[in-house]
């Protein structure tokens, strides 16, 4: 059976669509009698004053946030996302990612911890069936906190997964084994969703989830991450000694086709982002509000009458709007596809597409703006804005350590592809050692006149979207030996898997 990809061959084809007839067109919840933003942002706030006060002394002192995480979970935070008719707040994704920004502002440690929670349940709202909502998502409701042992360290295979899950000898039930690192809110959380290579005998192994009570016999938490930023996260070892998963504990997310959960997680790191300048324009600001010495060279007789101090704070200023604006843009065309996937309605490729490109370019203008800014700070004061007891060093190191997650380096080259070349998005990546089904499968043979490395493909699999796109592209096919070959430089890995 022939598969036809579709085809972007100019960066048109991108354009995020306006709005449908057939579906919401505002921005806000898709229930009417879901809370306003103003309405939430009053019930939430004065937990993020709360959690603010104390955000200083907990990163001096390195004190976990267990409490902060309770008021979250007491105040119906947690369950924000939730559906009313399942007993949350059925708030919107962009109502989620305006008070998201508002608590990174208060603690960035804080905001981090949810990312998987938050992660979990907008999969489940997007990429799932009712059961499974109906399975999972009144726990939230209830309180129940969702983390995350997905990534693994050490020398395994680009691509694969050493964490198992094989049938265990009761039927109905599975057996989980494996390491994993990086495991950000499992510290704090309930559950914890593994990500596992089911293994059945005569069977594909499958990328799945499996969703464990973190109390669960089997499951060890370690409190060693040791990063210079983002240090109250519980980022490290999740240990899964034969741990016993039931069936419906077992969710298959689609893992082979396009999603807007690459940009929903990519978001969380922007808004948390545009968190921390907000927190940089708001430490500024009180910082040069009560100083009293100036420099014999200064030009004013306080601080905050100087010209170049006034300059400074404006610039954070500046970065705080535009990082915010960012998120915000992301947020409306990501909450338009939510609530389309959550009607049961088909989003177009070019959609998705258009979704994942606008987050490729705002984590590319945010990160390097908000790290410049947080060094930028320090040009506002003396010696004194660099005491620990201000703890202001925190927000470069936790901005720096968000910055890493996901290398922007990658997402401006990809971003760039797309824009010249008509390339598809890469919406997953992988981390480990090429070698065998890695990048090394790629280095041969090379197309002729080119350079670039070939794969074989079968006239039969050949659809329109593997034409040629420019006459360099086609001297390269014309030139390539038979089976009919295509330069792979001018693919992008979703196209290469699909052949």
């Amino acid at each position: 059976m022939t598969t036809t990809l579709p085809c972007a061959t100019e960066p048109a084809a991108y354009a995020a669509p306006g709005p449908t007839t057939d579906g919401p067109t505002t921005d806000g919840p898709a229930d009417p009698d879901a809370p306003s933003l103003p309405s939430l942002q009053a019930r939430f706030r004065p937990v993020f004053d709360r959690i603010a006060q104390g955000a200083a002394e907990r990163e001096r002192t390195r004190s976990l946030a267990h409490e902060p995480i309770a008021w979250l979970r007491d105040s119906g935070f947690t369950a924000l996302r939730v559906p009313r008719r399942l007993g949350g707040a059925g708030a919107s994704v962009e109502q989620l990612f305006a008070l998201w920004t508002e608590l990174a502002e208060a603690d960035s440690n804080v905001a981090q911890i949810l990312r998987p929670h938050f992660g979990f349940l907008d999969r489940v709202l997007i990429d799932r069936d009712a059961a499974t909502q109906a399975r999972w998502l009144p726990l939230a409701a209830r309180g129940a906190v969702f983390g995350n042992a997905t990534t693994e360290v050490g020398a395994g295979t680009l691509g694969t997964l050493q964490t198992t899950l094989v049938p265990d000898a009761q039927p109905g039930w599975w057996r989980l084994d494996g390491r994993k690192f990086y495991s950000t809110g499992t510290l704090y959380a309930d559950w914890v969703t593994v990500v596992a290579r089911a293994v059945e005998p005569g069977k594909e192994d499958q990328t799945v989830h499996a969703v464990v009570p973190t109390s669960e016999s089997g499951v060890q938490r370690f409190d060693d991450w040791r990063g210079f930023g983002q240090r109250l996260t519980g980022s490290g070892t999740t240990v899964l000694s034969q741990v016993r998963v039931p069936d419906d504990a077992v969710i298959r997310f689609p893992r082979a086709q396009p999603t807007p959960l690459v940009a929903y997680f990519q978001l969380a790191h922007l808004a948390t982002l545009a968190g921390i300048a907000r927190a940089l324009q708001r430490d500024a600001i009180a910082y040069v509000q009560a100083r009293r010495r100036v420099f014999s060279h200064g030009s004013a007789t306080l601080p905050k009458d100087d010209p170049l101090v006034q300059h400074i704070v404006g610039q954070l200023a500046g970065t705080a709007y535009i990082a915010g604006l960012a998120v915000a843009d992301v947020a409306a065309e990501l909450g338009r596809i939510a609530r389309e996937r959550e009607a049961g309605r088909e989003v177009p490729l070019q959609q998705l597409h258009a979704l994942e490109l606008r987050t490729a370019q705002a984590q590319v203008a945010v990160v390097d703006t908000v790290l410049q800014a947080a060094a930028r700070l320090f040009e506002v004061g003396g010696s004194s804005a660099l005491s620990e007891d201000l703890a202001l060093d925190r927000h470069w190191r936790n901005a720096r350590t968000l910055a890493s997650h996901n290398p922007v380096l990658y997402k401006a080259r990809s971003a760039g592809d797309i824009l010249l070349n008509g390339a598809d998005p890469i919406y997953y990546w992988h981390v480990g050692v090429t070698g065998h089904g890695g990048l090394k499968a790629l280095a041969r043979p090379r197309c002729a006149g080119t350079g670039a490395a070939a794969v074989p493909i079968s006239p039969e699999r050949i659809s329109t979207c593997h034409a040629p796109q420019n006459p360099l592209q086609k001297q390269a096919l014309a030139k390539a030996p038979k089976p009919i070959s295509k330069c792979v430089k001018f693919l992008s890995p979703y196209r290469r898997s699909a052949l």
